[in-house]
């Protein structure tokens, strides 16, 4: 709590009826002293609390009257200096004969003139609402255990808004352990004070009636936005007054990853990351997304150009229509137009109707063109003038068809380079190059990994509907050290892997794959020495040993690679491994 009760413009008299008044309405106990420790005035909530009556205390000098609550600070009258310092935390009896665990906390009154006329003296109760939580010396403890011990989230809040109970399902699906949250605004749990749920939380309070958030977003300790289903109600006292408000909240996770699948949107809240580099890509699509610009995406196997496409598709004018998606390197060099294109009856044998390609499934929305790099360059001259002209021939066809489409296009291969090795058309580079985002490798990005990891997680263990283990220390120092050459893509599947193989609350190096751990282990050793050749590449020594793993089946190889089977097939060709 802030201590500076009176600015130096707006000092009044000993009163102090204002503030007493506001620390009422925050059930907040409050009493006033004159210089000569004569009590001057005490607010309902100070006369609850301490169990006293105005006419008992005042013109009483406070040392006498409130036993209860001794100063043992130096008082702030005489060392003014003193003022905002905290007692120790006390127990008092109010009026009920219940005990309340309280801070006291005591400020300078001045008068006009600013000199020292008297104190403030703050009661802070920790435990407003100890008729419903946290009765610990009476026979409600048994209530706060077992709300400690529901699958559903609870925390409780003051009427200031400060958290005074968080279970332990709220820690585990806000990340938080309670004592960070205790006595901290509740808005610190949620996307700001103007937040929506922060809002009915309080309309709750003040109104006495219940609110409910079904599609609430609270923030975890490292900022990812985690969707939930609330319900905020008010906390009254056994004489009906509301001393607080209660929150109960369930993790939808699993509901929005299903939604997000049934509906194909997708937002920022889908892409993890706070590292400059993919805070400056955020900036950049919220800039371009709602525009028609053709975007080019690069980046490594696996680091999210198929979301980053969905994303910007989602945020875009072009939402609620279609996008189709085309991988160029997976379908076959002479099928590739007819699927892209589509043809008419008779265009070849077996063409006995017409059939409309990917660019027409697309018509008003988006085609999202993976692997563009791959794309033969009979096709490419054939897509530049859909650029250009947005139209084209289908297969067999006379007659150009127009295509009102968004065209995004991704690879992890430099077109750059493509071009300078005559294997990608100039003019086509140049037309796709219009908006380019180029996506950085996980190990570049570090600082995201335990982002990353913790989002994962929480996501497999939300389809799985079982708790999210912890991860030991060991265990997240080597995930934390490799250098996922498969990117997002491969820390997914490290993490899938170790939660099946998992059967305990916490996560230990062994549930880890085999390979993630000898990359470790031989990180240091593999250098090669002072005159020797150097030894195979870390990449290469990986693909031979998930083949081997394998047995040799690609698909199989490429799934615990976290790349793509074209992608396998790719790399094996570049280091000669022939199976």
């Amino acid at each position: 709590m802030t201590t500076g009760i009176q600015p130096a413009h707006q000092r009044q008299g000993i009163r102090c009826d204002h503030w007493l008044n506001v620390m009422d309405e925050l059930n907040i106990g409050a009493f006033v002293a004159d210089s000569r420790r004569r009590i001057t005035a005490i607010n309902l909530s100070a006369q609850a609390l301490l169990g006293l009556r105005e006419p008992e205390v005042i013109n009483q000098d406070c040392r006498e009257v409130f036993t209860g609550v001794p100063c043992t600070v130096s008082c702030v009258i005489h060392h003014p200096d003193t003022a905002g310092e905290r007692d120790p935390d006390m127990e008092v009896t109010d009026e009920e004969n219940q005990r309340h665990l309280i801070t006291r906390m005591a400020t300078p009154v001045y008068d006009r003139r600013g000199e020292i006329v008297g104190c403030m003296t703050i009661l802070q109760d920790h435990s407003p609402i100890t008729q419903l939580i946290d009765r610990l010396h009476y026979e409600e403890r048994s209530l706060k255990i077992i709300l400690d011990n529901l699958d559903v989230g609870i925390f409780t809040v003051n009427r200031g808004g400060l958290i005074n109970f968080f279970n332990r399902a709220a820690e585990t699906i806000s990340g938080y352990d309670r004592h960070q949250v205790l006595g901290q605004s509740c808005a610190m749990i949620f996307p700001g004070e103007r937040s929506p749920d922060v809002c009915l939380l309080k309309e709750s309070i003040t109104s006495g009636e219940t609110r409910s958030s079904h599609h609430g977003r609270m923030t975890d300790r490292d900022g990812v936005t985690i969707p939930i289903r609330a319900n905020y109600m008010a906390l009254r006292n056994e004489k009906n007054v509301i001393v607080g408000g209660l929150a109960t909240f369930h993790d939808m996770t699993l509901a929005h990853q299903l939604n997000r699948a049934i509906s194909n949107r997708y937002t920022f809240h889908d892409m993890i990351g706070k590292d400059p580099s993919m805070l400056r890509i955020f900036e950049m699509v919220n800039v371009v997304a709602p525009s028609d610009a053709t975007v080019l995406v690069e980046g490594a196997t696996g680091t999210g150009k198929d979301l980053l496409a969905k994303v910007i598709h989602s945020a875009s004018p072009r939402a609620d229509r279609p996008l189709v998606k085309v991988n160029c390197a997976a379908i076959p060099e002479n099928l590739i137009e007819s699927e892209i294109f589509g043809y008419v009856k008779g265009a070849f044998t077996g063409a006995d109707r017409d059939k409309p390609g990917r660019f027409s499934d697309a018509e008003g929305g988006t085609i999202f063109l993976d692997e563009i790099g791959d794309l033969p360059l009979s096709l490419q001259a054939k897509l530049l003038r859909v650029l250009e002209d947005r139209e084209f021939y289908p297969l067999g066809s006379r007659r150009t068809r127009k295509v009102d489409v968004r065209i995004i296009s991704a690879t992890n291969r430099q077109l750059k380079n493509l071009v300078d090795q005559g294997l990608f058309r100039e003019d086509l580079f140049y037309r796709l190059n219009v908006m380019r985002i180029e996506l950085p490798l996980l190990k570049k990005r570090r600082g995201d990994l335990p982002l990353l990891i913790r989002h994962i997680v929480r996501n497999l263990c939300a389809a799985r509907a079982v708790a999210p283990p912890a991860i030991s220390r060991t265990a997240m120092q080597i995930l934390l050290n490799y250098d996922y050459p498969g990117n997002v893509r491969e820390l997914e599947n490290i993490l899938e892997h170790a939660l099946i193989i998992c059967r305990e609350a916490i996560v230990q190096p062994d549930h880890l794959p085999d390979y993630v751990r000898q990359v470790q282990q031989s990180a240091v050793s593999s250098e090669p020495a002072a005159g020797q050749a150097e030894s195979p590449g870390r990449e290469h020594r990986r693909i031979l040993a998930a083949l081997e793993k394998c047995n040799g089946h690609r698909c199989n190889a490429a799934r615990e690679l976290g790349m793509e089977r074209t992608t396998l097939w790719r790399k094996m060709k570049k280091y000669g491994i022939l199976r």
